[in-house]
């Protein structure tokens, strides 16, 4: 059935047609006891309200807050709609004549939709029928149009249904061809390699579809449609194969080919599909073209902001003319059921496109709330402090303690922050449901009504159902279309297919509320303003816990974390009101389950805490499902940018399984124990009210109710009836002890009158306690006296000062004493001999004024201290918000404030403060300008020293901002030099691997010279004793290791972990100490190439250099990083402790670079390097034989090389006892350098080819190797 008529005239529809109102929404109306607590009567009405999806609440009449924005000041940018663009159905409609439309612009055609029975064809709707009915070929063939034509509403007997063939054969049948690919050539065409798409591209015969005009350069065509026989004009060679038909190859009847304006590709007029009778006029493309251009990414569907910025002023008076003009006749006599189906008409309607503006998602921290709030920024009257502190001020109801919003540390915009509306007649709001699934709450604070319809959350699923099946083309597109707010559907198709559907019209001063997972949408009937906020109660946890599952399974971010909002009530149970921790339990037990489970299969793994809560949202979102992670997370020490929840452990990476590690919030240990406080504290008030019925009941002491007292208010029992009952008994009492504490003192500054001592002995009898005072009180009602006559005044002051009580004619002449002593007070207050006048003083004269009996005198004196007062709080609040504003304000304009507030005559602290302020600005400018000023640039910390301070004040600095960006600057680059140079978890700061260390350098120093003197000792020896070479070389050896490893006690400690010596010890090359193989990473025997065996390597370019943790400190750069981190620090303005120490480095490592090479470039160096290169070849198995005293081996595994160490002979080369001191003293500062240079490993390898293969050395290295093969095959 069709619900609305896409031909009829604006108001005008046939009757069957007519949009059918739903029925309407529960209504009610709470009292003013009832509507004292809003979450508690919305509690209340659930049962009832949430089978409909939305209700509404009238408020009592009483109840109207007073609008808080300030109008002037309020401007918005609105949001454009076209309403034929919202419906989902028509919009697929409109979808489907733009595709068709730019399939015929494309090939020099217009789109010109057909009349038939006074209606335009409905194009959309005659091929998807065509399709149903099995295609064209088969409805020509079975004769099926006039069954079409039935279905398209046509009535029968007209021939209509040649009509459709003939129109569906000329329009239709080719675009469905081409959609089907029969049209192509057979060649494969080009990719389309761009994701811009025609904006501008205007389909024909919809008025106002873009309301944007057609570029007038833009044009498809670039020459001639066809090709004319005359080519003699075309200068250069014509290639022949580009004069042929793409579809069937022949060049034949050029008349009848045509040319593409695209590729310029030809093609014949009867080979195309379906065949052309006559050459197009104007530009004509090819399908190949069309394919192309067709394919192009169409823009998702969303709403675009107009370009002009409103006031509300400016925006109702659009609004108000936009409807009279429209509906001619007054904004106010127009009915809500005539606009409510104009609407249903025009949203379904194809050819009429109006378009309205919506100020909708305005943020009220921004631009006000509509409410009355106590933010300090103005001052509120006692009406509106009421307000602000209403439970039903949306400001005010996310946050209440019965509220689950409260427990969120972020101002969420739109949940716990109202959104704004500013609407206008037909402007809507789509279908959709709130985030998280929570409750919202919409006020209307004036104008016209806004109307609205629901769906209940049962029906949730089926609504989204029926929008699926209906539009399936639009959700193939998006399959987030619903959460999107553009989408709108009529509730009439929507009922039709079993979705219940109801409605209201809110009005001015009403609430509209709708309930988890209920959708809603509605439009304004006018120029209206609104205000929405969510909030969400206890019953709702369940419910957001299957919102986050749903949001798992549709990949969707979340807002907030579910599990941390619960842990966190979880974690602070006495502070939650009694039904929220009973829900709380309920809910912290079943994430405690789950997560009990799911951890059950990872808890072999290796775990680190850590605290999610302190992690922002997007570095701690699952990479598969999009879910915010808290309670566990599966991390890979490979792959430290990504993380899973425990639902996706199996699709975080590739990496090997024992690379993965658990992330946890809480041991399961402690989930249980918040589970159990939990349940403590939603048990405790049926044990607390039961011990407050025997204390009442029975004449307890005072000091076990205040117990009780203080008991309901540390575990924040809820206000019932028997708290209200204690409480009221305790302040009674205290009245009563307060009171006769006063009579029984005989106190002169307050005496009681005979009215209310009688009133107090009769409280104290009836307590349902012992009072102490009572006799004694008793005694003084007894002995009260008779108030004296008038004529004896003088003398019965002096009597009455010695009565208990206070007889009236006392207090008259009191009266008048006291006003002349007031008086005299204001006059020396304010006179030019008075002390400095505070804000306190004129506070406490206003106060004992009021106390003083009333004349003439004493009000003038009191209008003038008010006056005074006045003027003097506007000042100091001016000046207060100027020292708390987060908008601060110019050096200028506080002088102004500051100069001017000096005039009163009266001391104001934020004044003096503000001027204390402008001083530090002033001083701080001064020390700013000193140090910019200077000769160098100035340090790091003296800036970050400036900021710190210039943050801290109040004062709007221009210079401030252009130091930040300096110093954050600053902070960049020392990140991405500590990037560079430190090792992860490094206990060493950027300075100090920069530096050089003083005691390393020391002990390598004595060692080295330790070995030169050894050395000249040896050199000597040598050119004497020839026959004890061998021991000395074996004895040099040794010194250069350092000694063997046999030589170590079980006494000493070695290595990093201070522990005895143990086989498998390693010397560090560098500071000559002894190292553990399990304890530090000993370097790869053969480097890079253990992967590669067959090569035969020599023991010389084994690599045995192994330097432990504490001689290299760095991850050691190459120099031309460092240079490159060199030269964005000459771009700082700033100077840096580090970037000084790295310049340091950098000369160091380039003059050691220069005599490196210098060295190895001299002829005996040069001719040893040779030497290397002029062995024999390796591969050859005899002259291996022959030259494996030299060293040689041909490798097959690392484990096959144990066995060749023994035959492993040296030297290879010899050296000179200069050139060799030389190499070594340039391998020792190479290595205490921290900087990776290629002339070091070239040092190495010819100082290791002058000397005894490191037998030792090698041993211990291949065993480790074998061990952590080993190992890994164990594991």
């Amino acid at each position: 059935q069709n619900y609305f008529s896409p031909c009829s005239s604006p108001g005008v529809g046939k009757l069957g047609e007519e949009f059918v109102p739903p029925p309407e929404c529960p209504v009610f109306e709470p009292s003013l006891e009832e509507f004292a607590d809003p979450l508690g009567y919305i509690a209340k009405i659930r049962p009832i309200a949430e089978k409909s999806g939305i209700c509404k609440i009238r408020p009592p009449p009483d109840w109207q807050p007073p609008f808080a924005v300030e109008v002037d000041n309020f401007r918005f940018t609105p949001r454009i709609q076209r309403l034929n663009e919202l419906e989902a159905e028509t919009r697929v409609k409109l979808n489907y004549l733009d595709r068709i439309a730019k399939f015929w612009e494309i090939q020099a055609s217009s789109l010109k939709i057909p009349n038939i029975e006074r209606r335009s064809l409905d194009l959309f709707s005659l091929a998807k029928i065509v399709t149903d009915e099995g295609g064209f070929e088969a409805v020509c063939k079975e004769r099926h149009w006039a069954r079409v034509a039935q279905k398209l509403g046509y009535p029968p007997g007209k021939n209509i249904g040649s009509l459709l063939r003939s129109h569906y054969e000329r329009i239709v049948y080719p675009f469905e061809l081409f959609q089907s690919g029969a049209s192509l050539p057979p060649c494969k065409p080009r990719l389309y390699d761009s994701d811009e798409i025609d904006r501008e591209y205007k389909p024909h015969s919809i008025p106002l579809r873009q309301s944007v005009p057609p570029s007038k350069m833009s044009s498809y065509g670039r020459r001639a449609n066809r090709l004319k026989p005359e080519v003699s004009d075309i200068s250069g060679p014509v290639c022949v194969d580009s004069f042929v038909c793409r579809m069937c190859g022949r060049g034949d009847e050029d008349e009848k080919l045509l040319l593409c304006d695209g590729c310029e590709d030809n093609y014949h007029t009867f080979c195309l599909i379906p065949p052309l009778s006559d050459p197009p006029k104007g530009n004509w493309r090819c399908p190949k073209c069309i394919a192309e251009e067709c394919k192009k990414p169409t823009e998702v569907f969303g709403f675009e902001q107009a370009t002009r910025e409103y006031t509300l002023q400016s925006f109702g008076e659009m609004a108000d003319t936009f409807k009279a003009d429209y509906f001619n006749m007054p904004v106010h006599m127009v009915p809500t059921e005539l606009v409510e189906r104009e609407f249903w008409r025009l949203v379904s309607s194809i050819e009429e496109d109006v378009t309205v503006e919506y100020g909708a998602d305005i943020h009220s921290k921004e631009f006000g709330s509509g409410f009355p709030v106590n933010n300090g920024k103005r001052h509120l009257s006692d009406e509106e402090e009421e307000y602000a502190r209403s439970g039903w001020n949306l400001n005010v109801m996310p946050v209440l303690e019965q509220s689950v919003l409260c427990h969120i540390n972020a101002d969420i915009s739109g949940m716990k922050v109202p959104w704004l509306y500013v609407g206008m007649v037909f402007s809507a709001f789509c279908w959709h449901i709130e985030d998280h699934w929570s409750y919202s709450i919409n006020y209307l604070h004036w104008g016209e009504p806004k109307t609205w319809y629901g769906v209940p959350s049962s029906s949730a699923e089926k609504l989204e159902e029926v929008m699926k099946k209906l539009t399936p083309e639009l959700f193939e597109f998006q399959p987030d279309l619903l959460h999107q707010l553009v989408t709108i559907m009529n509730p009439n198709i929507l009922m039709s297919h079993g979705v219940p559907v109801v409605r209201t019209n809110q009005c001015a001063g009403e609430f509209v509320i709708t309930f988890p997972r209920a959708y809603h949408s509605g439009f304004n009937q006018g120029y209206n303003f609104a205000e929405a906020v969510n909030f969400c109660t206890a019953d709702w946890l369940p419910t957001g816990r299957s919102c986050i599952e749903h949001y798992r399974w549709l990949r969707r971010y979340c807002v907030f974390s579910h599990e941390e909002l619960t842990c966190k009530m979880a974690a602070c149970p006495e502070k939650l009101d009694l039904n929220l921790a009973a829900a709380t339990h309920r809910e912290m037990f079943i994430i405690v389950q789950e997560e009990r489970k799911l951890r059950k299969s990872l808890l072999e793994r290796e775990a680190e805490r850590e605290a999610f809560e302190l992690l922002p949202d997007d570095e701690r979102q699952c990479d598969k499902c999009k879910t915010t992670c808290f309670l566990s997370a599966l991390a890979c020490s490979n792959c430290q940018e990504r993380l899973v929840c425990l639902y996706h452990s199996q699709d975080l990476c590739s990496c090997p399984s024992e690379k993965l590690y658990l992330r946890y919030r809480y041991t399961l240990d402690e989930l249980l124990a918040m589970l159990h406080r939990l349940k403590v504290r939603a048990e405790s008030f049926d044990s607390w009210a039961n011990r407050v019925k025997e204390a009442l009941e029975q004449e307890e002491d005072i000091k076990d109710l205040e117990v009780l007292k203080g008991e309901a208010a540390d575990k924040k029992f809820p206000n019932n009836e028997l708290l209200q009952r204690l409480n009221t008994v305790l302040a009674d009492i205290h009245k009563c002890e307060s009171s006769s504490t006063e009579l029984l003192s005989n106190s002169e500054s307050r005496r009681m009158s005979l009215e209310e001592l009688r009133t107090l002995v009769d409280t104290m009898q009836n307590l349902p306690c012992v009072m102490k005072q009572l006799e004694e009180v008793q005694g003084e009602w007894k002995q009260d006296s008779p108030i004296p006559a008038a004529a004896e005044i003088q003398a019965l002051l002096e009597e009455g000062a010695s009565l208990p009580v206070v007889a009236p004619a006392c207090e008259l002449l009191s009266g008048l004493q006291e006003q002349g002593r007031w008086l005299g007070e204001v006059r020396r207050t304010l006179g030019p001999e008075g002390s400095e006048v505070t804000l306190d003083v004129l506070r406490n004269l206003m106060e004992s004024g009021c106390n003083v009996p009333q004349s003439v005198s004493v009000e003038t004196a009191m209008a003038e201290l008010q006056e005074l007062l006045t003027i003097a709080e506007r000042w100091e609040e001016k000046a207060q918000i100027c020292l708390e504003d987060r908008q601060k304000h110019h050096l200028s304009t506080l002088e102004a404030i500051v100069n001017e507030a000096q005039l009163i005559p009266v001391q104001l602290p934020n004044i003096l403060s503000l001027q204390a302020c402008l001083s530090r600005a002033r001083a701080w400018v001064t020390d700013l300008e000193e140090i910019q000023n200077g000769e160098h640039y100035p340090c790091l910390d003296d800036l970050e020293g400036l900021v710190a301070i210039g943050r801290d004040l109040p004062v709007n600095m221009e210079e401030l901002k252009q130091l930040e960006l300096q110093v954050a600057s600053a902070h960049s680059w020392r990140e991405k030099a500590s990037k560079t140079f430190l090792k992860k978890n490094s206990q060493h700061s950027l300075l100090e691997v920069k530096r050089p260390s003083t005691l390393l350098t020391l002990k390598c120093y004595s060692r080295f010279l330790t070995r030169n003197h050894y050395l000249d000792l040896h050199d000597h020896t040598e050119r004497t004793q020839s026959d004890s070479m061998e021991t000395d070389n074996s004895d040099s050896t040794l010194l250069q290791n350092g000694g063997s490893a046999s030589s170590l006690t079980s006494s000493q400690s070695v290595c990093v972990c201070n522990g005895p010596p143990r086989p498998l010890l390693h010397l560090c090359h560098l500071c000559k100490d002894w190292f553990h193989g399990g304890c530090v990473p000993f370097p790869a025997l053969l480097g890079s190439l253990e992967t590669n065996l067959t090569k035969p390597l020599c023991w010389w370019d084994w690599n045995t250099r192994f330097l432990c943790p504490r001689c290299q400190r760095s991850r050691r750069p190459r120099l031309e990083t460092i240079l490159a981190l060199l030269v964005a620090l000459q771009k700082l303005p700033v100077r840096l402790p580090e970037g000084e120490a790295l310049q340091c480095l950098t000369e160091r490592a380039i003059n050691w670079q220069g005599r490196a090479k210098q060295a190895l470039d001299t002829p005996e160096v040069q001719r040893l390097l040779q030497s290397f290169t002029d062995l024999p070849d390796m591969s050859n198995r005899a002259v291996f034989n022959n030259f494996s005293p030299i060293g040689c081996c041909l490798l097959s595994g690392v484990e096959s090389l144990l066995s060749l160490v023994p035959c492993l002979k040296g030297p290879v080369i010899e050296l000179t006892t200069s050139t060799r001191a030389q190499l070594e003293e340039l391998q020792l500062e190479g290595d205490l350098l921290e900087v990776m240079l290629d002339q070091t490993h070239g040092i190495y390898r010819i100082l290791q080819a002058a000397s005894q293969p490191p037998h030792d050395a090698l041993r211990t290295l291949i065993q480790v190797r074998e061990e952590s093969l080993t190992i890994r095959l164990i594991l």
